[in-house]
């Protein structure tokens, strides 16, 4: 049985809304921060599996689509006119890339300055140092640089939305199942940051003796403070009024003139996939729109926008996973994580602490590192908040981790997963 792809589509907001409920009643997932749509979506991926191991006739999601009112916003017209084949989860990838670079505002770079610069710099190399130390260890072992490469900074430092949207690709350079190895992957790093970040940061904190400012302080805001998930996000958006119909059709003019520029510099043998296009006009309309009217875009709301399409993204990219491609390269990929998984390690104590200081703040820094290097800001902020309660506040990381961590490591790590796939895929 092949269930439609608009199936999936009408599916993805029960599910999420499944997985909200999943997250709030199963207290690991609430403390991994594992993300309800990866929650709710790999329940609906397991169910599958396991009817397909214990049934003749297979279950399975198709995700391709031919219709040309579905696909004219993510292509340009001379590859429109051809009626494409595209994943049907594709508008709700591209709008979300369109967000961060919507998001990637000059302005707040410059409250945390040469800090923020300084710590990006940091990701940046553990980002190429994943992807080094991954397509490395897999040639090792036998398997594609490929693989290592899907569970190197595409997984981790990108996290599930990042490794959904270059899954296509790697599929297309010759890795067979690389959504389901990139889910694999990316929940691997989520769980593992929760679990690294504090021991981290903990231990720099103690053997130190380091201890906060007197003159810091950061209010520690309660997860249940604010309503949070799908139904309150599209209810913000629609209190908005006349601004969110701005910041969508910001968005989708994003979109659909990211697919001329990513076309363009296709024409010339580079990989660049469609919503790096809508990334990096979406930095140019946020800071040229910055220049005449500082409020004319606001984060908050683009954050909203961000937040439902990528929720919805995922729902279905999860859902439609076919999770029995991931027995041939289980093995090797466990060995890759957990050599990754040791690097971070090593990084944040011995590098990120000194560059950034060697003080408390650095401490604090490398556990939201751990964090978000492994795939999640949630578990950044979460490792950070930990050490904070314990051990007193740390304004200079509050304001340096997220900056770095929500849009700007997700903007330079898709130039560096681009760099390593022209690289390895040819």
């Amino acid at each position: 049985m092949v269930f439609s792809p608009w199936i999936a589509v009408l599916l993805a907001v029960p599910v999420l809304l499944a997985g909200e409920w999943l997250v709030k009643k199963i207290w690991w997932l609430d403390r991994f921060n594992i993300p309800a749509p990866v929650a709710g979506g790999l329940t609906v991926a397991l169910a599958v599996l396991a009817v397909n191991l214990n049934s003749a006739s297979g279950v399975s999601f198709q995700t391709d689509v031919t219709a040309v009112w579905w696909t004219w916003l993510v292509c340009a017209e001379p590859e429109w006119v051809q009626a494409p084949v595209k994943n049907v989860n594709m508008p709700f990838l591209v709008a979300f890339f369109a967000c961060i670079g919507l998001n990637a505002s000059w302005s707040l770079i410059k409250r945390g300055s040469v800090q923020v610069l300084l710590f990006l710099g940091l990701a940046v190399l553990l980002a190429v140092s994943q992807n080094l130390v991954g397509s490395g260890l897999a040639a090792l072992l036998g398997e594609s640089r490929l693989l290592g490469l899907m569970c190197g900074s595409v997984a981790l430092t990108g996290g599930h939305g990042t490794m959904m949207g270059f899954a296509p690709e790697f599929e297309t350079a010759g890795l067979a199942g690389a959504a389901v190895i990139g889910a694999a992957s990316a929940t691997f790093g989520v769980v593992a940051g929760g679990l690294l970040g504090g021991p981290v940061g903990g231990a720099l904190i103690r053997s130190r003796r380091l201890r906060s400012s007197e003159n810091d302080w950061h209010p520690v805001v309660s997860k249940s403070s604010h309503a949070t998930g799908i139904v309150p996000d599209i209810l913000k958006l629609a209190e908005r009024g006349s601004g969110f119909w701005r910041h969508l059709l910001a968005v989708l003019l994003c979109v659909k003139a990211g697919a001329w520029i990513s076309l363009g510099v296709q024409k010339i043998g580079v990989v660049f996939p469609v919503y790096m296009g809508a990334l990096f006009l979406g930095v140019v309309v946020r800071n040229v729109a910055e220049y005449f009217h500082k409020d004319i875009i606001r984060t908050r709301t683009v954050e909203k926008i961000s937040g439902v399409t990528l929720g919805v993204f995922l729902s279905v990219a999860m859902m439609s996973l076919n999770l029995i491609e991931l027995g041939a390269v289980a093995r090797s990929m466990l060995l890759i994580l957990a050599a990754q998984v040791t690097l971070i390690a090593v990084f944040a104590r011995f590098v990120t602490f000194r560059v950034m200081g060697g003080d408390y703040d650095a401490a604090v820094m490398s556990a939201g590192q751990c964090g978000f290097g492994l795939g999640a800001m949630p578990n950044a902020i979460a490792n950070m908040k930990t050490l904070t309660e314990h051990y007193g506040p740390a304004e200079r990381a509050f304001l340096v981790v997220p900056i770095t961590g929500t849009f700007l490591i997700d903007l330079v790590n898709a130039v560096n997963i681009m760099v390593f796939l022209n690289l390895i895929g040819k």
